[in-house]
């Protein structure tokens, strides 16, 4: 049997993350969606179901079959990427059957007859027809049908899959100037990070990881439940509280709460960031912060596909797309959505969305000074770590250019009428 995990027409409702990244590539406690949903597909071949823009850029990065129509011609379980697979959930492969949550299919069993008479090359097409064909199975599961939601079970996840890691242990390079406060069986020190001299770990509330290569640095606090990823560095007196997963190469400092940094993006200095997903190659100017909770304790609603929309939760703070940057002193109003390769710079309290491509500067929107100097900032941010912008991905940030272009120009043209 096959396996197939594929993105369905709601990746729209995860932007501005998913603009650059399939679902499945997205973080939520220590690993990704995928690297979640693919546990549970052991001894199966695997391939992947992407958007078309993205399909050359999932293959790349994840090295798997992307939109490969084989995965028809054999007996096949098709899973969606936006899955929260937890530990107790299983995929039953013992009959055909779609198997759902609310109006989602979580993930379809379907034999290779079947598939071969209902395939014409339309994939949505094609799960609306399975819908009908197949008996269909309620099971309880966790779905991610917003964006907000990866922060909503941020902590409980993390608490699971450090857990199912197993491991534990300070190691033999911990200082003895540092403390753990709680049970020092809760963290784990990888033998190749470095935690300096006067860092206190605290697991009251769940298990630190602090993964390879990782640093943290003096008088640095870090609550659990918490992931450190690898080559991640944590400043010199950061306040890092509960509920933070760091992807790789991050640099972190100042106050974080229960946040997610998808990876090699910097926050180095002093500033507040609350509630938040950060994507990759985001540079927080210091003093960046975002309110993440209203003053009248009212529930936050964010703009999802340039309509607001009320969250039902108490606490949202930021998504910031790939390659945004901002200013020193910016600060963001609670439920900020801020679009892929955005300039902010600092004047009060700045709109709570941000088009993709667009530069903020005096309290009016611009073009700033176009897409090919924003790719050369991308390449020369992304030297600074070793990488490169692949042609892959240069091809899909032009098309998310295109794509967003008319949204950008409205609000151009209303910053020129004020």
């Amino acid at each position: 049997m096959k396996a197939l995990v594929f993105e369905d027409d709601k990746w729209t409702n995860l932007t501005p993350l998913s603009y650059i990244h399939p679902v499945y590539e997205l973080r939520c406690g220590k690993t990704t969606l995928f690297e979640k949903i693919a546990k549970k597909l052991r001894g199966m071949e695997i391939g992947l179901g992407a958007r078309d823009y993205i399909a050359a850029l999932a293959h790349k990065k994840f090295n798997l079959p992307v939109n490969d129509p084989k995965f028809f011609t054999d007996d096949v379980v098709l899973v969606n990427g936006r899955w929260l697979a937890k530990a107790k959930d299983t995929i039953r492969t013992d009959r055909e059957g779609v198997y759902t949550s609310g109006d989602n299919i979580v993930y379809a069993v379907v034999k290779r007859e079947r598939i071969a008479k209902l395939w014409n090359g339309d994939f949505n097409a094609l799960l609306g027809q399975l819908r009908t064909a197949l008996p269909e199975t309620k099971v309880e599961v966790v779905m991610i049908n917003f964006i907000w939601e990866f922060i909503h079970h941020n902590p409980e996840q993390l608490r699971e899959d450090i857990e199912a890691e197993g491991k534990k242990g300070l190691g033999t390079n911990f200082p003895a100037q540092s403390v753990v406060v709680g049970s020092a069986d809760e963290v784990y020190i990888d033998p190749d990070a470095q935690v300096h001299p006067f860092v206190v770990l605290d697991t009251k509330s769940g298990p630190i990881y602090i993964d390879r290569k990782a640093k943290i640095f003096p008088f640095a606090r870090i609550e659990g439940p918490c992931y450190i990823g690898e080559d991640v560095q944590i400043m010199p007196g950061a306040s890092i509280r509960e509920g933070n997963s760091f992807g790789p190469v991050c640099r972190i400092g100042g106050e974080v709460e229960e946040s997610i940094f998808q990876g090699y993006s910097n926050k180095y200095h002093d500033g507040f960031i609350g509630h938040a997903f950060i994507g990759e190659w985001v540079n927080l100017g210091g003093l960046t912060c975002n309110s993440d909770l209203k003053n009248d304790y009212t529930t936050v609603s964010v703009y999802l596909n340039g309509k607001l929309t009320d969250t039902g939760d108490l606490k949202v703070g930021s998504f910031i797309g790939d390659h945004t940057k901002t200013s020193i002193g910016v600060m963001l109003n609670t439920g900020t959505v801020i679009g892929t390769m955005c300039n902010l710079t600092a004047g009060g309290i700045l709109p709570k969305f941000f088009p993709a491509f667009s530069w903020y500067v005096n309290g009016k929107f611009s073009k700033g000074f176009g897409l090919e100097m924003m790719l050369q900032t991308a390449r020369a941010a992304m030297a600074r770590r070793k990488k490169e912008l692949i042609p892959e991905e240069e091809a899909v940030i032009r098309k998310v250019y295109e794509m967003t272009k008319e949204m950008r120009s409205e609000y151009i043209k209303k910053s020129r009428k004020q």
